[in-house]
């Protein structure tokens, strides 16, 4: 039995990462149906802070990790590094709502289009990993993307800009930090937490707020709590435990599924926007089958390696 752990270990690792991408895809679902109800993006995200801790906070009693937590409380430097990411992913989420909520779905999905991407130029430069012809290739047709997703927009593609650098840079501060994934996450909804808790309040005072208007309404703003830490929970248990470029491999099923959820909608496709998707998709194909071949070749080493001389 002790031979197979690692396999179970691996194989959890990847259902999980698979079932967090295909929730994030899924996610603007949510925010199209908080918006249409009434929710403007500010409220929802407010929603998103404040029910996050409720969820988060379960997840580490169940774990038991209470005690990580008041450690990383009184850790300044852990403190710190969780603060910074904190910081990328509520820009993260800010952005990713607003872009979900007024019929920029499609540009959103060109961001998860471009992290796994720009995993690969990040782990060059902070990791030292080398890049073979078959990433540049990959990196090369989702930058000539971009640019055409730029001419059709009529200017640089911020939204996919900035979620795909925050995302990135996330993941790269989740799996540096050493802080198992539950208790770092509650670290960081409870950073998080004065902000929304606030921005209700305040919404609530003036009699702007929707989330409390009837029991529809306030289980839309409930749903924020599970559909916020469940993806960022699996993420970060399993970013921890898998290699960044598998990560990156999985997290193609995210986009796939905004993209469907963009069209569905009725956002607008253009010629030159298809193209620009042609490209990147075309840059997502390369990179999944550099990491498809290396995966071969790697087993076939390890099986030969095995066999008896």
């Amino acid at each position: 039995m002790p031979p197979s752990a690692p396999s179970d270990s691996s194989r959890a690792a990847l259902l999980s990462a698979v079932a967090c991408y295909a929730l994030w895809g899924g996610l603007p679902l949510l925010f199209m149906g908080q918006a249409a109800a009434g929710f403007d993006s500010p409220e929802i995200l407010a929603h998103r802070a404040l029910w996050s801790v409720v969820v988060a906070g379960a997840l580490v009693l169940l774990a038991r990790q209470g005690d990580q937590v008041r450690a990383v409380l009184t850790s300044p430097k852990t403190l710190a590094w969780l603060t910074f990411s904190t910081v990328l992913i509520g820009l993260n989420w800010g952005i990713y709502v607003w872009a979900t909520t007024h019929g920029a779905t499609l540009e959103a999905s060109l961001g998860f289009y471009i992290n796994p991407l720009l995993n690969m130029v990040v782990g060059l430069w902070l990791f030292r990993e080398r890049i073979d012809l078959w990433g540049w290739t990959a990196i090369g047709l989702a930058a000539v993307g971009v640019l055409f997703q730029a001419l059709a927009l009529g200017r640089p593609p911020w939204i996919s800009i900035i979620l795909a650098i925050s995302f990135a840079t996330y993941g790269v501060i989740r799996k540096r930090v050493p802080i198992d994934a539950q208790a770092g996450l509650l670290v960081e909804c409870l950073l998080l937490l004065p902000f929304g808790l606030a921005w209700v309040v305040w919404l609530q005072h003036t009699g702007a707020g929707v989330a409390f208007d009837n029991p529809a309404n306030t289980l839309w703003a409930l749903a924020n709590g599970p559909a916020t830490v469940l993806p960022l929970a699996l993420f970060a248990w399993s970013a921890r435990r898998l290699p960044l470029s598998t990560i990156g491999f999985i997290q193609f099923l995210a986009p796939t599924l905004q993209f469907a959820v963009g069209v569905w909608a009725g956002e607008a496709l253009t010629p030159l926007r298809i193209l620009s998707f042609v490209f990147i998709w075309g840059g997502a194909g390369v990179f999944a089958a550099a990491a498809w071949f290396r995966h071969r070749a790697a087993r076939r080493a390890l099986k030969e390696s095995a066999e008896p001389a």
